[in-house]
């Protein structure tokens, strides 16, 4: 379910200070806003005007406001991209990844954000990733801001073997790491899955 955000209630979404110049992108652009309850595939989408409407962004609402931000601007990056290319180029290509880049830089050195955040940010500028959930060490450094919960680690902190549990109930037992990925078995069904280093799971106990 979305649900509506007026402009102004986004000051409890975002890190102190950012809400400016957000709002100048989201007014410039005549962008719709919806934040949203947690959607397990993706943290924030953008549609471009179709006969439904103009600029359209959604934020999933259960995100850090370090997380919330860093998204919100990620998915300002694709308008930018469209403004300038329409579909004639990759969702995360170079040209997507400049105007990310320059998005970034209004909000870093700027005192908004947490020193980690930023160094991390600082880094993922340079190439970044598809979303901050593809970029491990932001991943890491952001998660660092979520409210803890109890028995929830990442793949990569699980001991060799343990089981553990997705969101979905599913149970997997934890194998080799194979290049950045983890080599993971579903018990019920004994299918291989690989995952994410950072992929936030419950331990099986």
């Amino acid at each position: 379910m979305k649900q509506e955000a007026p402009l102004h209630a986004l000051t409890a979404y975002l890190p102190e200070g950012t809400f400016e110049p957000v709002i100048a992108y989201l007014t410039g652009y005549k962008v719709h806003l919806t934040i949203t309850r947690e959607r397990k595939s993706l943290l924030g989408d953008y549609r471009h005007p179709d006969s439904r409407g103009g600029h359209r962004i959604s934020v999933n609402g259960n995100l850090n406001k370090y997380a919330f931000l860093i998204t919100l601007l990620h998915e300002l990056a694709h308008l930018v991209t469209f403004m300038h290319y329409g579909n004639r180029v990759a969702s995360h290509g170079k040209e997507w990844k400049q105007a990310f880049s320059g998005i970034l830089q209004q909000f870093v050195g700027k005192d908004f954000l947490p020193h980690d955040i930023e160094a991390a940010l600082r880094q993922s500028m340079h190439n970044p990733g598809a979303s901050s959930c593809a970029d491990d060490n932001l991943m890491r450094v952001l998660k660092n801001y979520d409210k803890r919960k109890e028995n929830h680690y990442f793949v990569e902190q699980v001991p060799l073997h343990q089981l553990f549990r997705t969101k979905d109930g599913r149970v997997f037992r934890r194998g080799e790491k194979i290049r950045k990925r983890y080599r993971c078995e579903e018990v019920s069904t004994r299918r291989i899955y690989l995952f994410s280093p950072v992929y936030e799971v419950e331990l099986a106990v």
